[in-house]
């Protein structure tokens, strides 16, 4: 009774534990007062819903000027400031030119609308009546804001 009397007067710091004789049986004992913390870095993600089955198809607004848009929608754990670029495949010579309105999305994600166009469109060598011409591709670029 006097060792039990001495192990409860004894001062016991945090982290420690201190008993002359385990239990009758191993039980686990919790160390009192540890705790770990445990962190993480949270890496950005933005993803395109869809994407696959996003298609930009130019219509004729005059005779050498097209113009066509798609909405796109994202989902993102931060903020982020679009843009775009466009490459002419060379199928259909002009001046190419993409946009992206809004271009700023907020977290968690939102709708943005994404256009092409096409200015002084060279015609001379692509038959009347030809369907789904691949005339160029739109990348597009994120950063956090």
């Amino acid at each position: 009774m006097i060792g039990v009397l001495t192990l409860l007067l004894t001062p016991v710091q945090a982290g420690e534990i201190k008993i002359h004789e385990w239990p009758v049986q191993f039980i686990p004992q919790e160390i009192p007062g540890l705790e770990i913390p445990v962190l993480m870095d949270v890496g950005y993600y933005v993803a395109v819903k869809d994407q696959d089955k996003l298609r930009i198809k130019l219509q004729q607004i005059s005779i050498t000027e097209y113009e066509g848009c798609t909405d796109m929608v994202l989902e993102t754990n931060f903020n982020l400031a679009l843009s775009c670029t466009i490459n002419p495949t060379g199928a259909v010579g002009g001046t190419y030119s993409c946009s992206i309105s809004p271009a700023d999305i907020d977290a968690p994600g939102g709708t943005t609308t994404v256009c092409a166009k096409l200015k002084n469109a060279n015609l001379i060598d692509i038959p009347g009546g030809t369907k789904e011409v691949e005339v160029a591709t739109v990348k597009i670029w994120v950063v956090p804001r």
